[in-house]
């Protein structure tokens, strides 16, 4: 998948192929897994395209909201795209519900069958399923970072929803939910922190030799390999963190969360230091994996700052 990746942000979404190897791991049925399982197989994801990783998480976290409140209407293995914020109306019409309105930034939306869309109907917080093929993509999606991800808005136009495909959304059956919400976006930092830690790895395994220095190689220069610890040894924390979390269940873990996002970025900035400038360069994955990082972490599952505002 990390050949696909380059391709994917450039294009602003995932290759067939990575979509293609994500379905054959199973990446668009995670709802059946546990949630250990879930983000392993993410992290794994997002070390060779975090884009990709990222539009699997999404997709679990939808199938998680239609399954608490509709039920499971859809293919085991579909994409599904979604948003839980409450972009459209609804009103009630022969058959089902009328929905318009507009959500942003769905990720995954142009390649996804279905989209979970949060609507208010008569001031009730509601959730609908909907065809992507009765839906507009307007492309609004451009940021700096997991530009693959082509999280662009979806447009619904008086689209009618039938009864079987809309419900009243009930947070309280969501409660055990929330720390698996948080963890499909942190996964695909903590896999995108260990593929940077890959080239890194491939680097000093090279002949590359450290910038205006008498060593012969990277491994040869104590600070090197001090860096290089360093940021092994943070993405190795937020790795545990994580799964340690995946493995406790509900409970406020935000500071938790958010503190392992946060040693992903510090990893980050550790690789680069020891990379030294050519790591901006276009052409190398390194740059690509440093901007996914500090795009995803920011997220507000597991942003910092959020998480201790609510405090």
């Amino acid at each position: 998948m990390s050949a696909q990746a380059a391709e994917t942000e450039k294009q602003g979404r995932p290759t067939a192929k990575s979509l293609q190897a994500a379905r054959e791991a199973g990446a668009f049925a995670l709802h059946d897994r546990t949630a250990t399982e879930a983000v392993q197989l993410l992290t794994e994801l997002a070390r060779g395209c975090p884009s990709t990783s990222w539009i699997a998480g999404t997709s679990l976290t939808g199938k998680i909201f239609s399954r608490r409140a509709i039920g499971d209407v859809i293919g085991m293995d579909a994409l599904l795209a979604g948003s839980g914020t409450p972009g459209g109306r609804g009103e009630e019409a022969f058959g089902g519900v009328r929905v318009t309105g507009r959500w942003a930034n769905v990720s995954g939306c142009e390649d996804a069958e279905w989209a979970g869309l949060a609507v208010l109907i008569d001031g009730t917080l509601s959730w609908a399923l909907i065809p992507t093929r009765d839906l507009r993509v307007e492309h609004t999606w451009s940021a700096a970072g997991m530009r693959g991800t082509g999280s662009h808005t979806l447009v619904a136009e008086d689209v009618l929803v039938p009864v079987g495909r809309v419900a009243p959304l009930d947070f309280t059956r969501l409660a055990g939910d929330m720390v698996l919400f948080g963890l499909t976006a942190l996964a695909p930092v903590v896999g995108a922190t260990l593929g940077a830690l890959d080239l890194i790895t491939a680097m000093f395994a090279s002949d590359r030799k450290p910038y205006m220095s008498a060593y012969a190689s990277m491994g040869e220069s104590p600070a090197a390999r001090t860096w290089r610890a360093e940021a092994t040894s943070l993405a190795r924390q937020a790795e545990r963190t994580m799964l340690a979390l995946a493995a406790a269940g509900p409970g406020d873990h935000g500071l938790d969360m958010s503190g392992a996002a946060r040693d992903c970025r510090v990893a980050m900035d550790l690789m680069l230091d020891l990379h030294g400038a050519s790591g901006f360069a276009e052409s190398n994955p390194l740059q690509r994996y440093w901007r996914d990082v500090a795009v995803a972490s920011r997220h507000p599952h597991i942003n910092a700052f959020l998480a201790a505002n609510r405090l």
